[in-house]
C-alpha cells in the first residue's frame, strides 16, 4: 500500500487504499463498510463513482509529479453489482499541459467487471498545490 500524496478527507472517510500510481496508471482498493451500501446491500453507486474518479485522477497525476487534478466531467456505466472487496484500475489515455483524459474499470472480489468510467481532468500545477498546502487554502480551479 502507498501513501496518498495529499490528504483527501472524503477518501479517508471511505477507506480507499492506493496500491499503484505510476506511468499513467493507478490502482486503488476499497472494502465498503455497511454505511456505504445501498438498499440492496451492495456498494452504493456514489461510492463506486468516487473510487473510479479518484483512480482516474491518480492516473492523470502520475504523469506530472506533484500535480493535482480536478474533475471536469465523468461518465460511468454500471454493468453489475459491486460486491465485496473492490479493485479499481485507471489509465491515462491522453493529456495536454492542462488537461488529462482517463478511463477506469471497477472489479469485484471475483475479478468480474462491475463498472467503467471515463473522465476529463484539469491539472493543478505542482507549485500551486505546494503553495496552497503551505497556506492551507482551497485550490482554485479557474
Amino acid at each position: 500500500m502507498l501513501p496518498f500524496e495529499v490528504e483527501i478527507p472524503f477518501v479517508n472517510h471511505l477507506g480507499f487504499s492506493l496500491h499503484r500510481w505510476e506511468n499513467g496508471e493507478a490502482e486503488l482498493h476499497y472494502q465498503a463498510r455497511p454505511e456505504h451500501l445501498n438498499s440492496y446491500e451492495v456498494t452504493h453507486g456514489g461510492a463506486s463513482m468516487t473510487l473510479l474518479d479518484v483512480t482516474m485522477a491518480h492516473a492523470a497525476r502520475s504523469a506530472i509529479p506533484g500535480s493535482g487534478a480536478v474533475t471536469i466531467e465523468m461518465k460511468t456505466s454500471f454493468m453489475a453489482p459491486a460486491k465485496g472487496a473492490l479493485v479499481a484500475k485507471g489509465k491515462l489515455l491522453s493529456r495536454s499541459s492542462r488537461m488529462a483524459f482517463c478511463e477506469a474499470w471497477l472489479y469485484d472480489e471475483q475479478g468480474a467487471l462491475c463498472s467503467h468510467a471515463t473522465g476529463t481532468f484539469k491539472y493543478v500545477m505542482p507549485e500551486v498545490v505546494q503553495s496552497l498546502q503551505a497556506a492551507k487554502k482551497q485550490i482554485k480551479t479557474d
